[in-house]
């Protein structure tokens, strides 16, 4: 099976999204060929939270317009402490999803071990749609899945819901 691009597969379904839109990343490291990651493991930070030309990019634009229209677009995730080098550029980065109107928040993964949590990350459209995100072991996309399937979506809201009360807002976290 070849890797997949890492652009967002999301971008279609938010666009149709009336209501809410929820992320769960569970891993600590993707694959780290991201140009926007390598720059920034030199010491080459990408994007500014002020100058938006230098890192605003469709995902963005989509994500703007859903809040617009009121849809609830949430992003959690479950990480280790101390956090690896991938998931502290996710923390500077996220400044991004925040600005186009993403909420974000953080569960160190010690505070999640009572939690039943799907072990891949995936997306909840108006709690009908999920995609899942499969990974090889060493964070390469291998597989997107879309289902429809009324049981598994509601299992999937209902632990992300239960690490959202727990987690930490974006603006509040201090990476370890």
């Amino acid at each position: 099976m070849e890797a997949l691009p890492m652009k967002p597969p999301a971008r279609e379904p938010l666009s149709r999204a009336q209501r809410t839109a929820i992320h769960l990343e569970v891993r600590d490291q993707y694959a780290s060929t991201d140009p926007d990651f390598l720059e920034w493991c030199e010491g080459r930070r990408t994007f500014t939270p002020d100058n938006r030309a230098d890192w605003w990019e469709g995902w963005h634009d989509v994500v703007q317009t859903a809040v617009a229209r009121g849809v609830s677009v949430r992003r959690a995730r479950v990480v280790s402490e101390p956090l690896t080098e991938y998931v502290r550029w996710e923390y500077d980065y996220a400044v991004t999803n925040v600005t186009a109107g993403e909420n974000v928040r953080w569960l160190p993964r010690r505070r999640a071990k009572d939690l039943a949590v799907p072990a891949v990350d995936f997306w909840v459209f108006d709690a009908e749609l999920v995609l899942f995100h499969h990974f090889s072991g060493d964070g390469v996309l291998m597989e997107r899945e879309y289902v429809t399937d009324a049981a598994l979506a509601t299992q999937c809201v209902d632990a992300f819901d239960a690490i959202w009360e727990r987690a930490t807002p974006h603006e509040e976290y201090k990476p370890v």
